[in-house]
């Protein structure tokens, strides 16, 4: 069975043996994460595909990680299969603003998907 953990610092903040892959990212349950990390935030990007994305900020032992997850609250139909579910960032920049410059654009820039090691770390089997 499949199995998705993702960490900060070595602490778990989600883990799960059901996730969903949706354009290279693992969508965590719901159910799967540690709320006490996570914060809600006033942020948002629209996918056309997808939605509108709503952010956490995630804290861990003082680290703070400014809009370093989404979700998707209320999906459009071909998304539905991931409605709540949480994805990560664990790029350098901001994934919030990564997401509008290529929804907005169109462009997708490599040099904003340099993997940050002090962001979480996913893995999964």
């Amino acid at each position: 069975m499949p199995h998705a953990t993702a960490k900060v610092d070595g602490v778990t903040i989600a883990d799960t043996d059901n996730y969903e892959v949706v354009e290279g990212n693992i969508y965590f349950p719901p159910s799967s994460i540690t709320e006490s990390y996570f914060k809600p935030t006033s942020t948002t990007s629209a996918c056309p595909w997808k939605g509108t994305a709503s952010y956490y900020t995630i804290s861990v032992d003082g680290k703070e990680l400014k809009d370093a997850a989404w979700y998707y609250p209320a999906p459009k139909d071909k998304a539905k299969n991931i409605e709540g579910y949480v994805a990560f960032c664990k790029y350098r920049n901001s994934c919030a603003e990564m997401n509008a410059k290529r929804w907005n654009t169109g462009l997708r820039m490599e040099s904003d998907r340099i993997i940050d090691k002090n962001k979480v770390e996913i893995t999964s089997e």
